[in-house]
């Protein structure tokens, strides 16, 4: 797991020491600064960005930054094998996060400054229970999961493998697990 702190981005892409991401210009220098960094990350690192320190959060800014920096990892062939949670999101900050997610189709995990994570996006009910189970232990087998959530294997097979092509949980083999948490 590595931190990223999105106020050190947004301060290293302008001159003037601003906390709040606002106009697509300022999204897309923030965006491009932390695509330079989870470029050098390793395969599989969770990548923690950090929002804690960010005021405003306006829709045209979150589009360019949040939609375009998910779509490649999200893609059927992602360009890295990587993660990204936003932690430190504040209320107002989620209201936006979620709009832009729900245009563009996408979902990602977020973590609340109480450390609580939640799914948040365009995601089904059903996804959103099986991301709660796999969130609330070690990690654990298709069957199990199923079982948990009654639901067929397959189908729970065939939810959680878009779950985790989304990059919303970690999968290997027929096993699930949570992305992680924030120290």
């Amino acid at each position: 797991m590595t931190h990223i702190d999105v106020h050190s981005a947004l301060q290293a892409s302008t001159a003037l020491p601003y906390h709040d991401l606002v106009t697509r210009r300022t999204g897309a220098a923030v965006r491009t600064l932390i695509e330079h960094q989870l470029a050098g990350l390793k395969d599989g690192t969770v990548a923690f960005l950090d929002f804690s320190r960010i005021g405003v959060l306006d829709r045209s800014c979150a589009d360019e930054f949040v939609a375009k920096l998910m779509l490649p990892l999200t893609s059927d062939h992602p360009a890295r094998d990587g993660y990204v949670v936003f932690h430190g999101v504040n209320e107002m900050h989620l209201e936006t996060i979620e709009s832009v997610l729900h245009a563009h189709g996408l979902a990602l995990v977020v973590q609340f400054p109480d450390g609580a994570a939640h799914l948040v996006g365009a995601v089904s009910e059903t996804e959103r229970q099986l991301w709660d189970l796999v969130m609330r232990g070690p990690a654990r087998h298709v069957e199990a999961l199923a079982e948990a959530a009654g639901l067929p294997a397959d189908h729970t097979r065939a939810l959680l493998d878009s779950l985790a092509r989304r990059r919303l949980v970690r999968h290997d083999d027929d096993t699930y697990r949570p992305l992680g948490a924030a120290a």
